[in-house]
């Protein structure tokens, strides 16, 4: 039987997000929360996957302890460090809010859009840029990785989770 347009997103997808959590728990303590604040790019990356994952971007509520720091236009941090636990859990409720958009939502509708002050996007374009900046960002944390302690995460060609 083919492949429906949204599980193969959700294969590359579901790829992207299990090597953002490798990544993240292949970094040791003081890298985490050391000067290269590899913790902010992890969180960074997680709220706009989070949030680029919204069928209405104006509703946007990030789960608790989280907030809408990230909208600052004066780039100001989260009050905290989060740990690395609290992160890989905001990942496992991200994986699950994608796998629930792409069993509902029907990729192939081109009247369904991601719309908000910057983006004007087809659900499926918007699903595709979300992968881009997870891998951007998971490609910066593994260059960390490497540079400072020599442990790169394992490529994952793509989701061994079913969407279904």
């Amino acid at each position: 039987m083919p492949e429906t347009v949204n599980e193969i997103v959700w294969k590359q997808f579901g790829a992207s997000l299990d090597m953002m959590e490798n990544t993240l728990k292949a970094c040791p303590e003081d890298i985490w929360s050391g000067k290269s604040e590899f913790w902010y790019i992890a969180y960074h990356t997680l709220f706009y996957t989070d949030y680029y994952l919204s069928k209405d971007p104006s509703d946007f509520m990030p789960p608790e302890p989280y907030t809408l720091s990230e909208f600052d236009p004066e780039g100001i941090m989260p009050d905290r460090i989060y740990s690395k636990e609290e992160l890989i859990h905001y990942l496992h409720f991200i994986k699950d809010k994608c796998r629930n958009r792409l069993l509902t939502d029907d990729l192939n509708d081109s009247e369904s859009r991601f719309i908000d002050s910057r983006k004007n996007f087809a659900t499926i374009e918007i699903m595709i840029y979300n992968i881009r900046h997870v891998h951007h960002h998971v490609g910066q944390l593994n260059i960390w990785l490497r540079q400072h302690a020599n442990l790169p995460s394992r490529w994952v060609p793509q989701s061994l989770t079913e969407l279904k």
